[in-house]
């Protein structure tokens, strides 16, 4: 059994769900916080990937990243970075596929915590900074933790997007999800049957988790 389809997809959701974190956190603070005419705009570019098919995105991505386009050929000359058809784009793609699920769940926490909390901390003395990491983000950690299994659940679910950005490329780009349908066509049913149990089994175990803590049955059961 090759393992390194579902290696990559593991390695793939890991580096997405992290990246993701560091960028979320700040946009999620301002589209809670904002009064800026533009929030509209920027929800709405944020919230595209939910209703988009995958394809799509991932048709529009090719475009971008491809040498042919201006965009890529800058890449590819200047910084000699090529995002088609590699991990990397892989990556990038991803973060921005997956962008919604990591920032709407921050910012329903962010937005639902009192005013008070940001107030006091502010009448105190503490900075911006200072004050969304030691007071409020403490204060949302359930919603942490489900944008987190949601980015990550969703990355390791992906297809349209990275077979269009990504290719099938064995080792670099041929992911879980492509490995399943590929072993479809060829009619290797019982390898996909691995896969897909194998990605069954880590989903389910991972949102059963995120249930049990944010329903808090872990802390009842310890006591």
């Amino acid at each position: 059994m090759n393992w390194q389809p579902l290696l990559l997809t593991f390695q793939l959701a890991l580096l997405t769900t992290f990246i993701l974190l560091f960028i979320s956190i700040p946009l999620a603070y301002w589209l809670a916080y904002s009064k800026s005419r533009l929030k509209p705009i920027i929800e709405t570019l944020v919230s595209m990937p939910l209703v988009l098919p995958p394809t799509v995105l991932g048709f529009y991505f090719l475009i971008a990243f491809s040498p042919n386009n201006a965009f890529g050929n800058w890449l590819k000359n200047t910084l000699d970075i090529q995002l088609v058809f590699s991990f990397s784009g892989l990556v990038i793609a991803s973060i921005l596929y997956s962008l919604p699920f990591m920032v709407h769940p921050i910012q329903s926490g962010l937005a639902a915590l009192p005013s008070s909390l940001k107030e006091a901390a502010y009448v105190m003395g503490k900075s911006r900074f200072t004050t969304l990491w030691r007071v409020l983000l403490p204060n949302i950690k359930p919603s942490l933790l489900t944008g987190i299994v949601l980015a990550f659940a969703h990355t390791v679910g992906e297809f349209g997007v990275v077979l269009m950005i990504g290719g099938n490329i064995p080792g670099e780009t041929k992911v879980a999800a492509i490995a399943i349908y590929d072993e479809v066509e060829a009619l290797n049913y019982a390898t996909a049957n691995f896969y897909s149990a194998v990605l069954f089994a880590l989903s389910f175990c991972i949102l059963l988790l995120v249930y049990l803590v944010n329903g808090g049955y872990l802390k009842r059961f310890w006591k």
